[in-house]
């Protein structure tokens, strides 16, 4: 398992490094867009928005509709933080990004204590009013802007950095959901009750991915804050959280690749149809609801696992001939 998951982290930061290499001869040789460059940012906060909520929603299988309130509250700590530090950008943006995560994490804790007790609903209803709760309490601060927004926070949010910092969402959660923590949670997301009845601590484990799920959102929320400059309240509406879960949703609950996927095709996909005017909104519902409707679908299910069943039987033979090559 041990050499499996370091196999895993391997082909992930190779997998990081050729996408960064590509990104970054785009962008050197000027093929794509300044317009196109500015969503680069976006597309990496997305990422690790949906990457960190499917711990939560795909292998915990918790319905939460406050994963905006988390990003709120980590993008606030961080942004006056630098606001304030007065140090130098390559000092400061770090310790800001773990100032987020921590004050995410720490607000993930005190909410999840009490509201992981209930289920379904019960539990999306309670984290839905935890984000609307803090965004009202953002709102009449003076410290935080009140509703004019938080000003003056340095645009030092860069395409590289972001790179880096999926890298790091991904491993450490795939690596969690590997471990024998993530064995606990996945069994408890598939039967709570077999779990409780071999010793697992439903409690601990529920809070464990509630916090890391929201460590993962205030780090997100500090690369957001320091991408526009800019941060007010209604940007993390009901409608932030939403967007959120329905990249999960999109992306395939559970699947990390994805949600790297479905949040670089959300993010995307209204920019591209932009040029179409009063009709880019609706393509793009009527866009989101026929890939639900395909995902939900058990032939488009296999037609996909035979697909890429044939591309890896494609390249193990292409890797075998060339190995008979070499030996003769």
């Amino acid at each position: 398992m041990k050499k499996l998951i370091h196999k895993k982290n391997i082909i992930a930061i190779v997998t990081a490094i050729a996408v960064y290499a590509l990104v970054f001869m785009l962008v050197e040789t000027g093929s794509l867009s300044r317009h196109y460059q500015s969503l680069l940012v976006p597309i990496g906060v997305n990422i690790i928005l949906a990457v960190s909520l499917n711990l939560t929603v795909g292998f915990l299988g918790e319905l939460t509709l406050g994963h905006a309130g988390f990003m709120s509250v980590g993008a606030y700590a961080g942004c006056m933080f630098t606001i304030y530090a007065n140090l130098p950008t390559y000092i400061e943006l770090p310790i800001a990004l773990i100032i987020g995560g921590l004050v995410a994490a720490v607000f993930g804790c005190i909410i999840g204590i009490p509201a992981l007790r209930l289920k379904g609903d019960y539990l999306a209803i309670v984290t839905l009013a935890f984000g609307e709760i803090i965004r009202s309490i953002l709102m009449n601060m003076e410290v935080t802007g009140g509703a004019g927004g938080l000003k003056g926070i340095d645009k030092s949010a860069n395409y590289t950095l972001v790179f880096v910092i999926i890298v790091i969402t991904v491993i450490i959660i795939s690596n969690l959901v590997n471990s024998r923590a993530g064995r606990a949670i996945c069994s408890i997301r598939d039967n709570i009750i077999a779990a409780e009845s071999v010793g697992i601590n439903v409690v601990y484990h529920k809070l464990l991915a509630f916090v890391v799920a929201a460590f993962f959102a205030g780090v997100a929320g500090v690369l957001y804050g320091h991408n526009l400059g800019i941060l007010t309240p209604d940007r993390f509406d009901f409608n932030k959280s939403i967007e959120i879960l329905v990249i999960v949703v999109l992306g395939g609950m559970g699947s990390i690749r994805g949600s790297i996927i479905a949040a670089t095709v959300i993010t995307v996909l209204p920019e591209v149809l932009r040029g179409l005017a009063d009709y880019r909104m609706l393509i793009y519902a009527v866009v989101l609801i026929v890939m639900m409707i395909l995902n939900a679908s058990p032939k488009f299910a296999e037609f996909k696992k035979s697909f890429f069943a044939k591309l890896r039987g494609k390249k193990a033979q292409k890797g075998g001939a060339e190995d008979g090559v070499i030996r003769g």
